[in-house]
């Protein structure tokens, strides 16, 4: 098949699906180890006849009963691994938030310990299935190592696991998650010599064409923006991405508007966006708060009234802010060679952030002293440490926490209280 013709059957759309089913789908590491398992067995066997190697020195009825034995362990471990995953998805979806579910299936260690003993499970079977009159040495003395390993492992899974299900590591792991997306999609520090220009700007004179969404309903997870300039470019014209990333399309909704030029190539521009049926955090640093807000709010909800765990996502979207607010926020172009606009999307700014990270929790934490002071540590110290031009949407907030704490207490002592920041909420230093 001509290059032209591949390129064209394969879309960025199916190239980020791929990738992502690989980063959080348990399916292709067991399937890999499964495909590796059925390599390694003919290797190890070819290797054991030609140097005729030792290791334990098993006879045939003690190869077949201990190959045997760590098979049906290996098996038991492996049924372990899948239910302690469901039940700390169960525990971290029900106490937390559903949208953690994606990031413990993506967890490196789950997917390791699945894959180990996936790989030794099947290599013992085909090691056991290869004692007859003759035992293999080689062969079935890799598989016992590989079992002993995989135990070893298998403690280690235990014990991390453990500290998975605490409200802590798993805000750590979205927090970590949040960092890595403001890195890579903010990755200028912020000047306050150069002005953040406005998030869209205004689009050309022109024929406007609209090319509507044509797949299944669902969220925009990401979008290519190389991919949408190059059509662009070849259609001379502005292409404006109606959705932002985390926004929800349906079956025709207004995906893109071509601005000017030649009609775009409509199957490559809707190939150039993926949408799924729940937002990832590729694209979406707002995503990040998000989980995190939503864990705040449950813990104070009256079910789970559970403040101290809404003080330690607050720690998190702290850092979160303080990291937002020092870089230099996405303007919404894309510009070719040439540095003429070529795509137009809609991108948060600072208020926008601030607003997601704080208002929320001081709505839902209204009567909690812990959480006020916290709210107020929270802003008092980004206020220190951020540039005057962020200062706005931040003060505004103070004063919305101030009336919440007004509204919110009777008594003028528990006001006083709650009106001073504090970073553990209650029970560190007022002031």
């Amino acid at each position: 098949m001509p290059a032209g013709v591949t390129r064209a059957a394969v879309t960025w759309e199916q190239r980020y699906r791929l990738r992502l089913t690989v980063r959080t789908s348990l399916v292709p590491w067991a399937v890999t180890a499964l495909a590796a398992a059925l390599v390694a067995n003919p290797a190890v066997r070819a290797l054991d006849a030609a140097t005729g190697w030792r290791v334990f020195g098993f006879t045939t009825d003690g190869a077949r009963a201990v190959l045997g034995a760590l098979a049906g362990s290996m098996l038991t471990f492996l049924v372990f691994v899948l239910s302690s995953v469901l039940i700390v998805v169960q525990l971290a979806a029900g106490q937390l938030t559903p949208r953690v579910i994606a990031l413990v299936f993506a967890m490196r260690l789950v997917k390791v310990t699945l894959a180990a003993f996936t790989f030794t499970l099947v290599y013992t079977l085909a090691a056991l299935s290869r004692v007859e009159t003759a035992v293999p040495d080689l062969h079935v003395g890799v598989a016992v190592v590989l079992n002993l390993l995989c135990i070893v492992l298998f403690f280690v899974f235990v014990q991390e696991l453990s500290g998975a299900l605490r409200p802590s590591t798993m805000m750590q792991l979205v927090a970590d998650r949040g960092r890595a997306v403001i890195d890579e999609v903010y990755p200028t520090a912020y000047d306050p010599a150069r002005p953040e220009g406005p998030t869209r700007a205004t689009l050309p004179a022109g024929p406007v064409r609209v090319v509507e969404y044509a797949g299944r309903s669902g969220s925009v997870l990401a979008f290519d923006a190389a991919g949408l300039s190059r059509a662009a470019r070849d259609a001379d014209s502005v292409v404006e991405l109606v959705p932002q990333v985390g926004d929800f399309v349906a079956p025709g909704d207004p995906l893109v508007r071509v601005v000017g030029g030649k009609p775009a190539d409509e199957a490559a521009v809707r190939g150039c966006v993926a949408v799924g049926p729940e937002r990832t955090l590729e694209q979406d640093p707002r995503f990040a708060f998000r989980i995190l807000v939503d864990v705040a709010a449950r813990a104070l909800s009256p079910a789970v009234n559970d403040p101290t765990t809404a003080v330690m996502a607050l720690d998190q979207i702290a850092s979160l802010l303080l990291l937002v607010g020092r870089r230099r926020l996405d303007e919404g172009l894309v510009r070719d060679a040439a540095g003429a606009v070529r795509v137009v999307y809609g991108t948060p700014d600072w208020p926008d952030f601030v607003t997601l990270a704080v208002s929320e929790v001081r709505h839902y934490g209204g009567g909690s002293i812990q959480v006020d002071r916290r709210l107020r540590a929270l802003l008092d110290h980004l206020i220190g440490e951020l540039p005057a031009a962020r200062h706005a949407p931040l003060r505004e907030e103070l004063v919305l926490l101030g009336r919440a704490v007004e509204r919110g207490f009777q008594d003028d002592t528990d006001r006083r209280r709650a009106a001073v920041g504090d970073q553990q909420g209650v029970g560190g230093s007022e002031g």
